[in-house]
C-alpha cells in the first residue's frame, strides 16, 4: 500500500503544470486550485500536495492566498513545497495548517537549518530532492549542483524528516513513466520514507511504484490532469484494492 498524492502546482494564482521545470513552459489547467483541491478529495485523495512554482524561484511565498483556499476547502493533510527558506516562513505555514513542509533548496544550502527545523516541527518536514542527471538541482530547479541525490539523502539520517520527495526533473511533466527505480534505489540507501515523483504517464507506474515495495507514495499531475489516467482506479492500486 502507497500513498498517492495529486499535484497542485501554483503559478500566478492557477493550478498549472510544468514541462521538466520550466516555467515558460506551463499549462494552466484551472484558474480555480480550491476547487480542483476539493475534486481531487472528493475522488477518495487523502493527502494532496502543493508547490508554489513562483515561490521556489523568489525564494519567498508568492502564492499564499491560494493556499489559504485550499486548507479552507479540504480537510486531509496538505503537503507545501517552494519558497520555504527560513523558521519564521516555516511557522506561519504550519499555524494555517499544513500538514508538511518541503524544504529543497534549504536542503542543499543549509542543511543544519533544516535539521533545526526537524527538532522545531516533529514530523512536519520533508526534503525534496530534485535530480536532474543523478545531481541535486535548487532554486525551483534553476540551478544545478555537484551534489548526488543520495549523498544529500545520507546529510539527514537520523534528523527526523518525516519524508523525501524524490523528483526526475527530465521527466516531470513529461508523461514519460515515473522513474521507480532510482527512487526505489534511494529508499534502499536511507531509512527515510520516499515517495517518488516525476513522469507518472498511466496506471502501470503506480503499479510499478506499489511494486517496490520499499516507497512510500507517489506524486501525479499531468497524468490525471490530462485525463490518461483514472484517478478513482489510480487510487484503488494504491491502497491495494485493485
Amino acid at each position: 500500500m502507497i500513498t498517492l498524492y495529486p499535484a497542485i502546482d501554483l503559478k500566478d494564482g492557477n493550478c498549472v503544470r510544468l514541462f521538466k521545470g520550466d516555467m515558460e513552459a506551463a499549462t494552466v489547467f484551472s484558474d480555480n486550485p480550491a476547487a480542483q483541491a476539493k475534486a481531487f478529495v472528493d475522488a477518495g485523495c487523502r493527502w494532496l500536495h502543493i508547490v508554489d512554482l513562483n515561490g521556489a524561484f523568489a525564494g519567498e511565498p508568492v502564492n499564499g492566498v491560494a493556499v489559504d483556499a485550499i486548507l479552507q476547502m479540504v480537510d486531509v493533510p496538505v503537503q507545501l513545497g517552494g519558497g520555504i527558506r527560513d523558521i519564521a516562513t516555516m511557522e506561519r505555514w504550519l499555524d494555517k495548517g499544513l500538514s508538511r513542509l518541503i524544504l529543497g533548496t534549504l536542503a542543499v544550502k543549509n542543511p543544519a537549518l533544516v535539521k533545526e527545523a526537524c527538532k522545531l516541527f516533529p514530523g512536519k518536514i520533508a526534503v525534496g530532492i530534485d535530480a536532474l542527471g543523478g545531481k541535486v538541482a535548487v532554486e525551483g530547479w534553476a540551478e544545478a549542483s555537484e551534489l548526488g541525490v543520495i549523498e544529500l539523502a545520507r546529510k539527514f539520517e537520523d534528523a527526523g524528516v518525516a519524508a523525501i520527495i524524490h523528483t526526475d526533473i527530465d521527466r516531470d511533466g513529461t508523461l514519460t513513466g515515473v522513474n521507480a527505480e532510482a527512487s526505489s534505489e534511494l529508499a534502499t540507501s536511507v531509512s527515510i520514507p520516499v515517495i517518488a515523483s516525476g513522469g507518472v504517464k498511466d496506471l502501470s507506474d503506480i503499479e510499478r511504484v506499489a511494486a517496490a515495495g520499499n516507497l512510500e507514495g507517489v506524486i501525479t499531475g499531468r497524468a490525471i490532469y490530462d485525463g490518461g489516467m483514472d484517478l478513482k482506479s489510480a487510487l484503488k492500486i494504491a491502497t491495494g484494492e485493485a
